[in-house]
């Protein structure tokens, strides 16, 4: 496993012996399952009768889900490379028999036009969504339009970073989509197309009643801003189509892919298996969170100066966020974090992040734990040239290398984490770190109070049901169909769904 990390000189001493390891705990002994269930299941019908309602198939799977998930919850020490569980589960996002197949153009109600919104991952999930949208409009979709004035001001073109042809093919069953509207019925429309933005999270009816009618009158309609303007709660068939667009009509071109693959492969020549971590400690993420990181009157004026450019975000306490976990990690924290859940020394890291606030200082920690350290730029060389006036296909890059690591360890809790949790819970629930910022804060904190031994099974602990099982805490305010795609993951055994609850 390695040796314990050196942390004098970062005022952690270590007391000496192994990395320690939370002892076994025998599994809660849950009250009957049929009977509680039943009950559950009785109560949640009364209360619909009276309260007008439906509870739905959704509604039930996750109830089903959610009571398994606790009765076959592993509190015991786990492999810290695989769940010894994930091969019970596979992706499952086919078609139902009965799902409507696409419109033909010459049918369609009419040409949908989507701006997208953000970075890369933001994107992504723009254009997902954009596709059930169609759908629900019997639209033909126009190829999504890719943001290039927001912060990250990148000139990409969907065709520069997707496989254009392959998304119009794979989804040719679900939707129609071309390249962009014929130049015979721009010549026929007497206005240019209407412009709108739906609110945030809508509903399927929002489309249907407020904008199916502009589009029918009008032919074509463009939706500006278009990210997470389509609630997460939507029937196991569309959701399945986000599933077919997210996890396999979104594929990178060719020069991605090749790049992307040529450094997995390096790093697999120096080692079987590898730790990818996405940091985003970058100086826009640490101003948007509010955070502070003991920089003195220099960092507030740095980040406090980004922070303008958002001019709707609150004041906040960085002191209050912190305590509320809602901070990122510093890269020496979660070079701790790793070493205290087992991830020796001599495991090989690969790091997926933009401009470092603080640059290399900020970075050594880290190195120091990890002296197997890659990034990109370190892997790539002069491959990676052409890429570098793009943060998307820079980004399109990490996302490769990250989604074919081992384990990968998120840290602020963004889209890029998101979508990639929810494409390795799909993919055979391949281990996804996310830390328990509130707890590990504290532990942080009392670092000193403690040994080694103790740190590592309170970190241990902390984590249980962060550490990408089948069975992973949800998070409390609202379920997230991005990172956590429950209807898309099927159980091996028969008859069963699974569920990420």
């Amino acid at each position: 496993m390695g040796r314990k990390p050196d942390v004098v000189a970062r005022s952690h001493h270590s007391d000496g012996g192994g990395v320690g390891a939370s002892s076994p705990r025998a599994p809660r002994k849950a009250p009957s399952s049929p009977v509680f269930l039943g009950t559950v299941l009785f109560i949640l019908g009364f209360v619909s009768l009276f309260t007008g309602h439906v509870v739905t198939d959704a509604d039930w799977s996750r109830i089903r889900s959610r009571w398994r998930s606790k009765q076959h919850r592993n509190y015991g020490p786990i492999d810290i490379w695989k769940s010894r569980h994930s091969s019970m589960y596979y992706g499952c996002s086919g078609r139902s028999a009965d799902f409507r197949s696409a419109v033909p153009e010459n049918s369609s109600t009419g040409y949908l036009l989507i701006a997208t919104s953000g970075g890369l991952n933001q994107q992504r999930i723009g254009i997902t969504d954009a596709v059930v949208v169609a759908w629900i409009l019997n639209a033909t979709l126009v190829v999504p339009e890719l943001d290039h004035h927001s912060f990250w001001k990148d000139e990409s073109d969907f065709s520069d970073i997707f496989d254009v042809e392959w998304f119009i093919s794979y989804l040719s069953r679900d939707v129609t989509i071309v390249k962009s509207i014929p130049y015979e019925v721009m010549l026929s429309m007497d206005k240019l197309p209407w412009t709108m933005r739906a609110p945030r999270k809508s509903m399927p009816e929002f489309y249907i009643d407020e904008v199916l009618p502009i589009l029918m009158r009008r032919r074509a309609l463009q939706l500006t801003k278009f990210d997470y303007r389509l609630t997460s709660e939507l029937d196991e068939d569309l959701q399945k189509l986000r599933c077919r667009v997210n996890f396999h009509a979104l594929r990178f071109t060719n020069s991605i892919q090749i790049l992307g693959q040529k450094l997995v492969q390096k790093l697999r020549l120096m080692s079987s298996r590898y730790v990818a971590i996405h940091l985003r400690f970058e100086p826009d993420m640490l101003a948007f969170s509010g955070c502070y990181y003991g920089g003195g009157e220099k960092e507030r004026k740095e980040l406090g100066d980004i922070r303008k450019r958002w001019d709707t975000l609150p004041d906040l306490s960085a002191e209050d966020e912190r305590s509320r976990g809602k901070c990122p990690l510093t890269p020496h924290e979660l070079g701790l974090m790793l070493r205290a859940l087992g991830f020796g020394n001599d495991t090989h890291l690969y790091v997926a992040s933009g401009e470092m606030y603080g640059g290399e200082k900020t970075l050594q920690p880290l190195r120091e734990l990890f002296p197997n350290f890659y990034t990109k730029e370190m892997l790539a060389g002069d491959d990676l040239k052409p890429f570098l006036p793009f943060s998307s296909r820079l980004a399109a890059i990490d996302f490769i290398v990250c989604d074919e690591s081992d384990v990968f360890v998120t840290n602020n809790n963004g889209n890029m984490a998101k979508v990639l949790a929810g494409r390795r819970r799909y993919m055979g629930h391949k281990r996804t770190i996310r830390p328990n910022a509130k707890k590990l804060n504290v532990l942080f904190h009392k670092r000193n109070q403690m040994g080694w031994d103790m740190f590592s099974r309170k970190v241990q602990r902390a984590q249980r049901g962060l550490m990408g099982e089948p069975d992973d805490i949800r998070p409390r305010q609202q379920d997230d169909f991005i990172e956590f795609p429950s209807s898309c993951i099927c159980s091996r055994k028969p008859g069963n769904i699974s569920v990420t609850a």
